[in-house]
């Protein structure tokens, strides 16, 4: 018996042993940031193949005029690192982070970039552009990727595919972008393609009869059948419920961007944003030493959701709302730099 005991024991040691390690190591890839500064060459970063790395062109240009260009986005970096200490009770709710949590942030091995991808924002274009970026020669011009494709998830490595030293190496050495936009054009946006486009019947049966059960009053059998006439005041009144987080999260479409890309855990070098979507974009791909031979794709903007758009939704949307909804989306209203929208009756 007496052996038999010293054994459980020496087990149950290295059994708390390999879990201490464990933690320790995932500690270090939420924390990470709290050791980098403006400039992160606090710590000794590899070039690619002989070449500058794109974190080393941003944050120690060699031309001109990306350098006017650094400035503008290490603006956009403050104003992030500033909500995020302002609102830390509201920002770092969670801690930790697992790594289901970066299953946005796709990667790049050959240009050393992290792109963290917010539905709405030009993802299918940065998509399409990644895979030509780490497709080493299988793509060469990235709008005849079908946009179907670029939605394939084995198409594109995401950073919750690598295991925890991997992870941390990438976070601290390789440039990471995001691109945002003004929250609620981003959200009629998504509601417009997702539940006023028949063809997107998935998402009609997911979520449209649910709002359709929850929100409306003396719905006919077809109607909640379908969940294909969801109107923006029925979507809106299910986001602000707070039933509906209680029973899931958001959809990725609609969720909001500090909860996809988790901004106050994991420092961005480069915040885009749609507004200057061209220019950002093309900047970033310059910095990864591509700008030569790839530019962002330019397509046609009358089908893009505007801010006139979003104005006319918000006209038959109650003030209590109006302002519930601004709530729910404020952090990224702060974090991004946009002002609450004129159109808001906020009391």
């Amino acid at each position: 018996m007496k052996p038999a005991l010293l054994e459980v024991m020496r087990m149950n040691r290295i059994c708390r042993m390999a879990l201490a390690t464990c933690l320790g190591s995932f500690i270090l890839v939420i924390f990470y940031f709290q050791i980098m500064r403006r400039n992160p060459f606090g710590v000794d970063i590899c070039c690619r193949k002989g070449s500058r790395s794109p974190l080393q062109e941003l944050y120690n240009p060699t031309q001109l005029e990306l350098s006017s260009t650094a400035v503008l986005h290490q603006m956009r970096r403050d104003q992030v690192s500033d909500t995020c200490r302002a609102h830390s009770a509201l920002s770092r709710k969670r801690r930790v982070l697992t790594p289901s949590d970066l299953k946005h942030l796709v990667v790049d091995e050959d240009h050393e970039l992290i792109y963290c991808y917010v539905p709405k924002v030009a993802c299918t274009n940065w998509k399409r552009l990644m895979m030509v970026l780490s497709g080493r020669g299988k793509y060469s011009d990235p709008m005849e990727i079908p946009a179907s494709e670029a939605h394939v998830a084995a198409n594109l490595k995401t950073l919750n595919q690598y295991s925890i030293p991997e992870i941390n190496r990438r976070l601290k050495s390789y440039l990471k972008f995001l691109f945002v936009r003004e929250p609620f054009e981003r959200l009629v946006s998504a509601y417009r393609n997702k539940f006023t486009q028949k063809y997107n019947t998935s998402f009609h049966k997911r979520y449209g009869t649910k709002i359709i059960r929850r929100q409306r009053k003396n719905a006919t059998q077809e109607a909640l059948r379908r969940g294909d006439d969801v109107r923006f005041e029925e979507f809106v009144a299910y986001l602000v419920d707070p039933h509906t987080r209680r029973e899931e999260p958001f959809n990725e479409h609609w969720q909001t961007v500090h909860s996809l890309c988790h901004p106050c855990h994991i420092r961005y070098d480069l915040v885009g944003k749609y507004e200057t979507l061209e220019d950002d974009s093309n900047y970033v791909l310059r910095l990864a030493g591509a700008g030569g031979a790839l530019r962002f794709p330019t397509y046609a903007k009358s089908t893009r959701t505007t801010d006139e758009m979003t104005t006319e939704f918000f006209q038959n949307i109650s003030a209590r709302h109006q302002a519930q909804l601004y709530e729910v989306y404020k952090l990224d209203f702060l974090m991004f730099n946009y002002s609450a929208p004129s159109y808001l009756k906020l009391e």
